[in-house]
């Protein structure tokens, strides 16, 4: 069968039942009521939580073979806790995990790897892989398909009861031993958790793990003791300085630059870029600096936004100090500067996840939000957008929250450079669709912006970029222009094995990602 993208799916991959994607706002779940997984405790008051060391936790968890398994991704390279944990987990001869992470680090010391080839875990639920495990999975390390998903439709499936977590282990820079605990202080603060409170919530066991343990009660509390069974002392967790590894990063690269600046003129031009305005622009060199540029054109203008989303950068911090942002809405902390904010400045919020991007609440901040700013490794005619794989067919990135974002900010702009080496971005079919075009309501190139006729508002985008002057093409010319640069891409052969199910944000299927012929 085909689905609305016009992808080739087939109607079973082994026991995983394929629903087609059939649109954005062809929401195919019914409505449910949330089917938790947490465990009613008892706990007395005599009763203690801390134990000795990590080994003792799992024991006391209850975890067995086949079981499920998270962690969070605040600590994003600089974690030093997933390694421990599952090194614990094989020395305990525990086999046949699901590994279910918010989002896979890039660790390399040691590898997820070397867990799955020697059985510890061999299944894995997230928003992308890359790196060392990107290309063993690619090679065919796992019997059954990864199954990659939003940052939003995570929630979704852990309340639903499509995803039960066993034991949830929860790094955080200070805690008390009763299960109190934050990643907002401590030496090696990450900044939000965001992203493990939907664990918290609902896993039936959950595990907090800290290299900071402070007299009772823990101050601020991110996440309450009444979630947390077992608590653990460790010598580190993370590294704060990594944070930003891998993600924020500036850049004085002209054209990334240019690109920016015509990103800003695009908002700016919008009739919706008044006082109280909303966006986000995410971590990648180029968003960072269309804050910048943002920041700029706010204090021009003379007006404020409301609030900023999602992943939070020092760049956003600024124009918080500036005065021109009411509120910051933070899921998670992208630099250090971001990390600390939220306990320095009351506008700067720690939020959950669910509340940031999914879309299966009775109302989230995506649904208020004007502007959404995203990257991409390449995008095609029809306006998909892949931020998966690259010009080699290796995975190169994860969703993240970028199809949450696409489809509810009102004006989703994905900036990107027509060519990057030798390779087009602007091309006739991406490999792997992530975001569905009609999503997509612009395309910011240093060629021109691209409008998209089938985004909701086409109509009120054109208006105004048009009165504003702005150098507007066809997303067919930015094609040919990058195709005449580089030439036709190299086609990557495939096996017919599948490595990756991507899901959208309701659980449908927007493509498939197959083994690479050795």
């Amino acid at each position: 069968m085909k689905n609305a993208i016009g992808r080739e799916l087939p109607d079973k991959i082994g026991d995983y039942i394929v629903m087609p994607y059939k649109g954005p706002y062809e929401a195919q779940m019914y409505q449910r009521s949330v089917a938790s997984n947490r465990r009613m405790g008892h706990l007395l008051a005599n009763e203690q939580k801390l134990l000795p060391d990590i080994k003792t936790a799992i024991l006391e968890s209850g975890l067995e073979d086949g079981m499920t398994i998270s962690f969070h991704h605040c600590f994003r390279e600089g974690d030093r806790l997933i390694g421990q944990v599952l090194n614990a987990i094989r020395e305990l001869g525990i086999r046949h995990l699901k590994f279910a992470p918010s989002a896979v680090v890039n660790i390399k010391n040691p590898s997820i790897v070397q867990f799955i080839h020697d059985g510890t875990i061999d299944r894995i639920e997230a928003s992308g892989i890359r790196g060392e495990l990107g290309d063993a999975i690619l090679k065919g390390a796992l019997d059954k398909p990864v199954i990659l998903r939003p940052h939003g439709a995570r929630p979704r499936v852990i309340e639903s009861g499509e995803l039960n977590i066993d034991v949830a282990f929860i790094g955080a820079s200070q805690a008390d031993d009763y299960g109190n605990c934050t990643g907002l202080v401590g030496p090696n603060a990450c900044g939000a958790l965001g992203y493990s409170f939907i664990d918290a919530f609902n896993a039936k066991r959950v595990v907090v793990i800290t290299d900071n343990l402070v007299p009772y009660p823990c101050v601020p509390v991110s996440i309450s003791q009444q979630y947390v069974d077992f608590v653990v002392k460790v010598d580190t967790i993370g590294d704060t300085e990594k944070i930003s590894a891998g993600a924020a990063r500036l850049t004085n690269n002209p054209r990334d630059l240019y690109i920016a600046e015509r990103c800003a003129e695009v908002i700016a031009s919008s009739r919706r870029f008044k006082e109280g305005y909303s966006f986000q622009t995410g971590a990648g060199a180029i968003s960072i600096a269309v804050t910048k540029y943002l920041h700029q054109k706010t204090q021009e203008r003379n007006i404020y936004a409301s609030f900023a989303l999602g992943g939070i950068t020092g760049t956003i911090i600024d124009m918080y100090d500036a005065g021109l942002l009411k509120a910051v809405e933070c899921s998670q902390s992208f630099d250090s500067i971001a990390a600390k904010a939220i306990m320095e400045r009351p506008g700067v919020l720690e939020i959950d996840n669910s509340n940031y991007s999914n879309p299966y609440t009775k109302g989230g901040f995506l649904n208020r939000e004007d502007f959404g700013v995203l990257g991409a490794l390449e995008v095609d005619t029809d306006f998909n957008v892949n931020v998966l794989t690259g010009s080699t067919g290796h995975m190169m990135g994860g969703l993240g929250g970028g199809p949450d974002v696409a489809a509810g900010a009102q004006l989703s702009i994905v900036t990107i450079p027509i060519i990057r080496g030798r390779t087009p971005s602007i091309v006739k079919k991406v490999r792997t669709v992530c975001e569905p075009g009609e999503t997509i309501a612009a395309v910011v190139t240093e060629a021109g912006i691209a409008l998209n006729p089938r985004h909701r508002n086409y109509a009120e985008i054109s208006e105004d970029a048009e009165r504003a002057g702005l150098n507007l093409v066809s997303i067919e010319h930015l094609q040919k222009i990058a195709e005449r640069l580089t030439g036709i891409p190299k086609h990557i052969p495939t096996a017919e094995r599948i490595a990756c199910i991507v899901e959208y944000r309701d659980g449908s299927v927007l493509d498939l990602i197959y083994c690479l012929k050795p």
